[in-house]
């Protein structure tokens, strides 16, 4: 009986050893066994069209406001952003947020050098693209070869288009009818009216340039980031958010927002 217990005790515990072994094993890997790789859903690209509705969804609100301010049409402004910079994808505007093409000549601000008509010309560079949309405001409304553009009427987009080229804003004959094209297919007139976007509040002229001239304000001698804030309710920080400014250093004759 003693020897029985004995062996079948024994036994037992062989079987436990066999086990415990079995679950050490390690699993075999055929290292040549072709790898099953995770199969990835390829992004669909973004055509051409859509880039141009993007561009269109984000610089539209912008246009609109410097037409109310400037009597350029939104359509107009919409369509050379579009062509100009290759809705906002093109080489000049991704280097310098210069949307509209415009050269050096007399400007006092930041350049680039980028090829056009001709090789390595100097563009000018702006801190964000909306400044991109003033500077084009003005180019036009500054200068007296583009003044019989203002003389039409303000839903005239094919008018402004061909007076732009007869005024030398671009030497490519099909100039205007890109920009009429452009107009058209994506609707862009709509931003000319009184309702899409949002309603245009009608400003006399003396009424516009006193808006105008409380979004922006000319820095003068002796002037500090924090005297023009305090002058204007804001803070430094509102201040340099709203201009993109990284410190506090400003120039004689730098202009600044002063507005949302």
């Amino acid at each position: 009986m003693l020897m029985f217990s004995v062996a079948c005790g024994t036994g037992k515990k062989a079987r436990q050893q066999t086990t415990n072994k079995e679950r050490d094993i390690p699993a075999v890997v055929d290292k040549n066994a072709p790898v099953k790789e995770k199969t990835q859903v390829p992004s669909t690209p973004r055509t051409y069209s859509d880039k141009i509705e993007a561009y269109i969804h984000e610089f539209a609100p912008i246009a609109r406001e410097e037409m109310e301010l400037y009597k350029i049409p939104a359509s107009i402004t919409l369509a050379q952003g579009i062509l100009e910079s290759g809705a906002g994808e093109g080489e000049l505007t991704r280097k310098a947020n210069n949307h509209f093409g415009i050269k050096c000549h007399g400007w006092n601000g930041g350049s680039v050098y980028h090829d056009d008509d001709r090789s390595q010309e100097c563009f000018r560079k702006y801190k964000d693209p909306k400044y991109s949309y003033r500077d084009h405001s003005l180019f036009l409304t500054e200068r007296k070869r583009y003044a019989a553009l203002f003389d039409l009427d303000i839903t005239d987009y094919k008018g402004w288009a061909r007076g732009l080229r007869a005024a030398g804003y671009a030497t490519d004959r099909k100039y205007p009818d890109k920009l009429i094209s452009l107009i058209e297919r994506y609707q862009l007139y709509r931003y000319d009216g009184d309702s899409p976007v949002r309603d245009v509040i009608a400003y006399s002229e003396p009424e516009r340039e006193r808006i105008s001239a409380a979004r922006a304000y000319t820095v003068k001698q002796g002037d500090t980031l924090y005297s023009i804030a305090k002058r204007h309710n804001l803070s430094v920080e509102q201040l340099q958010k709203m201009n993109n400014l990284r410190d506090t250093n400003i120039g004689i004759g730098q202009t600044l927002y002063v507005s949302q």
